[in-house]
């Protein structure tokens, strides 16, 4: 049944065709293009990026340059004097961890949030004359290293909400304090030494030069006994593809979860149950927007509009991923979508957001810079 799905989806979109001339140039390495598909009743409207990485850089950024907090990709845009932007990861949408990512984020080298589900990421390396990037699915270990023990304690998560008996780390970029209840323990490092213990206490001010350790239950009973004030305690947290790849020896400057996979290895790979999402969020038709590489080493970001019935449907994702491989994506993975859904560029945005109030603020986003200003 799968099968005949994807080889429906590929008939649907095979009756048109991308020439290399629907693409105009409107910046240095940057080309645009906008498609009308799917039928009268039933129209596909989307909106596509290609992207020289030899000409562009590509930054992930998260909003207010912090570790939560949600923000218009139009306006990380103008804050990184970026010629373009698309929505990227998932996150969380209410309470004080609003914004916070809900899978791998990477930014300049530092994680900011944990993988789940061994779903797939978009990992860039920025070299000084190319960006080199990477689609796989990636998995992570935490731990925090004590110095005279042989105890390694496991990291639940990083910058997000403290749950019960849960170890959570909190690292400089999450914001300037814990923002935790008093029902735990907290530990703050500073230069990997334990400058302070505090019981019961909530919310610790976390230091530029460390992280605080926030421990509920028997994750704090387990810390109390093994951290002591004036010991050492290193972070080690180390990010690695599912299987071995050509990213599997690279160190990566930022990286950015979505979910599933889309393509690999140039034939369409729809992973939803491996990546612990649902058969629904694949077949139904969604504002989407996703990355992909191409044969050619290019780029390619596309935004698809939706829930506008005389606009545009949405999509589903083994129809996206054909359309992808009708487009010369060798691996490709979708991100966050529906009223997220949103790209911007040369100072606009693009595309038709399907919130009533248009372009809605996220998590992070995916930045194309011009390399000439780096």
């Amino acid at each position: 049944m799968k099968k005949l799905i994807v080889i429906a989806a590929v008939t649907l979109f095979s009756a048109f065709s991308l020439f290399a001339q629907d693409y105009k140039q409107v910046a240095d390495g940057v080309e645009y293009a906008e498609l009308l598909r799917g039928t009268e009743k039933e129209p596909v409207r989307m909106n596509l990026l290609r992207l020289d990485l030899t000409k562009v850089r590509i930054d992930v950024v998260h909003a207010l340059d912090a570790a939560i907090g949600l923000e218009k990709p139009s306006s990380m845009a103008v804050r990184h004097g970026a010629i373009a932007a698309v929505n990227a990861g998932f996150f969380k949408m209410t309470g004080l961890y609003n914004g916070d990512a809900t899978g791998l984020l990477q930014v300049d080298g530092k994680v900011l949030s944990e993988t789940f589900g061994n779903r797939a990421a978009l990992a860039v390396s920025n070299k000084p004359d190319r960006t080199e990037a990477f689609i796989d699915r990636f998995t992570d270990t935490r731990e925090l290293i004590i110095a005279g023990s042989k105890a390694k304690l496991t990291v639940d998560g990083l910058n997000s909400q403290r749950g019960d008996n849960q170890l959570i780390v909190y690292t400089p970029e999450f914001t300037r304090t814990t923002l935790t209840n008093t029902q735990g323990a907290e530990i703050v490092v500073r230069n990997g030494v334990v400058r302070e213990i505090r019981d019961g206490q909530g919310s610790s001010r976390i230091p530029d030069d460390g992280f605080v350790i926030s421990a509920h239950g028997t994750a704090r009973e387990r810390v109390l006994r093994e951290i002591k004030k004036g010991g050492k305690v290193d972070l080690k947290i180390v990010v690695k593809p599912v299987d071995s790849t050509g990213a599997a020896q690279r160190t990566f400057e930022d990286m950015i979860g979505g979910v599933p996979t889309l393509i690999r290895k140039g034939k369409i790979e729809v992973s939803w149950k491996e990546e612990k999402t649902s058969k629904a969020f694949v077949e139904t038709k969604h504002p989407r927007t996703a990355v992909a590489i191409l044969k050619d080493g290019k780029l390619l970001l596309v935004t698809i509009d939706g829930r506008q019935p005389t606009h545009s449907v949405g999509i589903g994702l083994d129809e996206l991923a054909a359309l992808l491989l009708e487009l010369g994506a060798v691996d490709a993975m979708n991100l966050d979508g529906g009223g997220s859904t949103s790209m911007f560029l040369d100072g606009k945005v693009v595309n038709k957001p399907s919130d009533k109030e248009g372009e809605r603020s996220v998590s992070d986003a995916i930045l194309v810079i011009p390399r000439k200003r780096r």
